[in-house]
């Protein structure tokens, strides 16, 4: 059923668009970016930062170490300077901390405070408010932190951290790497080894970037297949450069859009293919999508390289489980270029979704039905039916203040048969904050007012 924009002024339209052509650099990863920030904070001197994403989720992030003694200035475009105070030597903030829609940022930074004998409150929007962070608190509850939350664990909440951090030993129940690195960042500040162990392991940027700034953390493979990280606590941090790398969640996109647009073909550059941040690409390559992985190279720890992506005939497969801690942000727009593939492809292992920034398992598959196409949920699987490249389009899609769930739905409506609306593109900017001019500069076709 349709309904009324939840923002008139902020709706965008996406119009059957002809081939799209050029080369693009998406913004920089944001979850590095979160962490060159945090980590320049607890260093003592000057780390500078470049190809910073500077999307309201990080700036949000770069407030709140200045709130916390740390200095972060913007030198240039995506360039910063952040002067850091040293592990342990954190102030307690005179306001609440506000993330706006970063969970990220939140779960993140409740680490950090937790080491420290100081106390803050977080806030963020509607969307944040709703997220549970019960996976973050118990942890840290062991290590000493006090809380004081809302039902569920939800925010806002107080957060008191240990006078006396406690190093655990501490088997994550989830897939995720904003638990692990949540625990590792407290446990930066208490004697001893911390240790956490994964049984499916996440992306590794608080490794490495531990690493870059002289930190000892030791990665163990296990017989089972879990991994266990080991992190000496107490390390003075040095300063290091950081270059980020372009994000490969925000270059889905595009990389998206011009497999399923006839005749397309781009160039997006400079993106991090980090094994544990890949699972999409590896997915559409498996799906018949033609990308060339090119000019790979390895910048700030990460490897990097650029993408070559042409138009092609897609089928629907079968996701492997076990991927999904590689792509679990990516799974909407995956949904798109399933919708366009012929057969089914089968989507398992994702309840992560369901607590997201919305449930983008119910919203991607509202989003699909709207616009002619079949899906199956379950509380943790999707099943979309694909059309063979004739989707329907013409629906009003709820974005649900979640911007990938947005981005997506602009996505199917370049190839779509028929315009699809989007309710609010205004949170894009949290992520992607030029997604609609970058796009047009392909030869997207957009009209509204959402960017």
């Amino acid at each position: 059923m349709a309904h009324a924009p939840q923002n008139p002024n902020s709706s965008l339209i996406a119009e059957p668009s002809h081939a799209l052509a050029g080369r693009l650099r998406v913004p920089g990863d944001k979850s590095i970016s979160h962490r060159a920030l945090i980590f320049g904070a607890l260093a003592v001197g000057e780390t500078r930062i470049t190809g910073l994403l500077e999307g309201e989720d990080v700036l949000a992030t770069a407030e709140i170490m200045r709130q916390l003694g740390a200095e972060a200035t913007r030198t240039g475009e995506g360039a910063w300077s952040v002067r850091g105070v040293g592990v342990g030597a954190l102030r307690e903030p005179a306001e609440a901390l506000d993330f706006g829609n970063s969970g990220t940022g939140a779960r993140l930074i409740m680490g950090l405070v937790a080491g420290h004998p100081i106390t803050a409150t977080f806030i963020g929007d509607a969307s944040l408010s709703r997220r549970p962070m019960g996976r973050v608190i118990a942890p840290l509850t062991q290590m000493g932190a006090i809380f004081h939350a809302r039902e569920g664990g939800r925010m806002p909440l107080t957060l008191t951290g240990a006078r006396h951090t406690m190093p655990i030993t501490y088997e994550s129940p989830v897939a995720s790497a904003q638990v692990k690195s949540a625990i590792l960042l407290a446990g930066l500040n208490a004697p001893g080894v911390t240790t956490v162990i994964e049984k499916v392991p996440t992306r590794d940027h608080t490794e490495l970037m531990l690493r870059a700034f002289g930190a000892k953390v030791e990665t163990e493979s296990r017989e089972d297949g879990a991994v266990a990280i080991h992190l000496t606590g107490q390390p003075e941090l040095s300063p290091c450069p950081i270059v980020v790398p372009g994000d490969p969640s925000s270059a889905a996109f595009p990389v998206v859009a011009a497999l399923i647009v006839p005749g397309s073909e781009i160039t997006v550059e400079g993106i991090t293919l980090n094994p544990h941040r890949a699972g999409l690409y590896t997915t559409l390559i498996e799906m018949g999508g033609d990308i060339e992985i090119m000019n790979q190279r390895e910048e700030g720890g990460e490897p990097v390289a650029d993408l070559r992506v042409r138009a092609s005939e897609l089928r629907g497969i079968e996701v492997p489980p076990e991927r999904a801690a590689s792509m679990i942000d990516e799974y909407p727009v995956l949904a798109i270029a399933a919708a366009f593939a012929s057969g089914n492809t089968i989507m398992r292992g994702i309840h992560e979704l369901r607590v997201k920034e919305s449930d983008r398992i119910a919203a991607t598959a509202a989003g699909l039905r709207v616009n002619g196409v079949k899906v199956h949920e379950t509380e943790d699987s999707m099943t979309v039916e694909g059309r063979s490249g004739h989707v329907e389009g013409g629906g009003l899609v709820a974005t649900h203040m979640d911007h990938r769930i947005a981005m997506s739905f602009i996505v199917l409506g370049l190839a779509a048969q028929r315009p699809v609306t989007i309710d609010d593109a205004s949170m894009i900017a949290t992520s992607f904050p030029d997604f609609a001019g970058l796009m047009r500069g392909l030869g997207a076709t957009l009209a509204g007012q959402g960017q």
